[in-house]
């Protein structure tokens, strides 16, 4: 695995950050107009949906990583926010870590159509343009 240029990883990290931002209004967008439960459905539905669009979006202009990496780094992106912002700073607490289909299950959701998509992506780009 090679490393990437500092630049280059800000606009991989910054990918992420849109697409956590944007699951976040999913999260809170729901709480306000339904049930926490539907809100997390909404959510584990919505997440591979935003990360597939991100990931494709992402390849199509960038491509910088492989799409394992760009999971990685995706995911651990996701992480680090949740763990930094949304518990420490928003809910003051580490409790949304024992749900797993408000978080784990879209951790593995998230990985996983991050991964898959940049793979399909990847594919179908043209040899000579593959960073």
């Amino acid at each position: 695995m090679t490393l990437i240029a500092p630049g280059k990883a800000a606009i991989v990290v910054a990918h992420a950050v849109v697409a956590w931002a944007l699951c976040g209004a999913i999260v809170g967008i729901g709480m306000a107009v339904t049930t926490e439960y539907n809100a997390l459905i909404a959510h584990a539905i919505g997440a591979p949906i935003v990360f597939a669009i991100t990931t494709f979006v992402y390849y199509r202009n960038f491509g910088y990583t492989s799409p394992l990496q760009t999971a990685v780094i995706f995911l651990g992106v996701v992480i680090f926010l949740d763990v930094f912002v949304v518990a420490l700073l928003i809910e003051k607490s580490f409790a949304m870590f024992s749900s797993f289909l408000g978080t784990w299950l879209t951790f593995i959701l998230i990985f996983g159509a991050t991964w898959l998509t940049g793979l399909l992506v990847r594919h179908e780009r043209p040899a000579s343009s593959q960073a």
